[in-house]
C-alpha cells in the first residue's frame, strides 16, 4: 500500500508539474529521491553516550537505525581524535520516506514555536532542499520527559530536479511550508 503524501504526488503533483514545467516527457518531471537526516554531537563531555542517544532519537523519529560518523582527523581545538564516533545520519527512500516528509509537513512542522514558514533561500543550486532543526522536541515521537541532552538535526531533501526553482516548485506542491518572500512595498 503507498503512503497518502505518495499517492498525492503521483494523482494531482505530476500532471501540475507537467503542465507547469512544459515536460514532454514523464521522466523529466522532478520527483524526491531521498530524505538526508544528520546530526552530530559536538563537545559533548561524555560523546560516546552522546552518539547513542543521537542514535536512539534518529532511530524513533525516522523507523530507522542510523549509522555512526566518525572523524577523519585528529582536531585539538575541537577535542576529537581520529576514528571518534562524533554523529549519526540516515538515508531515507521509498514508503518511509514518503511517509516521514508527511509527517513532518503536517505534524512536526506545526510544532515549531514561532513558525512562518521555511526559507526559500536554502537550494543548493541543483534543486536539493537543506534545513536546520534547532530543537528534537518539536517531534512528536519524542518523549520530553526523556530528553537527555538537546540535538540538533539537518534535513536534506534530495530530489531529482536541475534547478531550485523545479525544486521548490515539487517541494510547494507536496505541501513544504515555504515562507513568502518580503515584498518591498511592504517595507515602506
Amino acid at each position: 500500500m503507498k503512503p497518502n503524501l505518495q499517492n498525492h504526488y503521483l494523482d494531482k503533483v505530476v500532471p501540475a508539474l507537467k503542465e507547469e514545467g512544459g515536460y514532454s516527457n514523464p521522466h523529466q518531471i522532478p520527483y524526491l529521491e531521498k530524505i538526508v537526516i544528520t546530526t552530530h554531537v559536538g563537545s559533548a563531555a561524555d560523546r560516546k553516550q552522546a552518539v547513542e542517544d543521537a542514535v536512539d532519537e534518529i532511530c524513533k523519529i525516522t523507523g530507522q537505525k542510523p549509522s555512526i560518523s566518525y572523524s577523519r582527523k585528529s582536531v585539538a581545538n575541537f577535542k576529537v581524535r581520529a576514528g571518534e564516533a562524533v554523529g549519526a545520519r540516515t538515508t531515507l527512500r521509498g514508503n518511509r520516506m514518503w511517509e516521514f516528509l508527511d509527517r513532518f509537513i503536517n505534524i512536526t512542522a506545526p510544532n515549531i514555536r514561532d513558525f512562518r514558514g521555511f526559507t526559500p533561500k536554502s537550494f543548493d543550486g541543483r534543486g536539493n532542499y537543506a534545513l536546520g532543526i534547532a530543537d528534537q522536541s518539536i517531534f512528536p515521537e519524542i518523549e520530553l520527559d526523556k530528553i537527555k541532552r538537546q540535538l540538533g538535526f539537518d534535513l536534506i531533501f534530495v530530489t531529482s530536479a536541475k534547478t531550485d526553482d523545479e525544486g521548490r516548485a515539487l517541494l510547494k506542491a507536496l505541501g513544504m511550508p515555504f515562507r513568502e518572500p518580503k515584498k518591498a512595498d511592504d517595507a515602506a
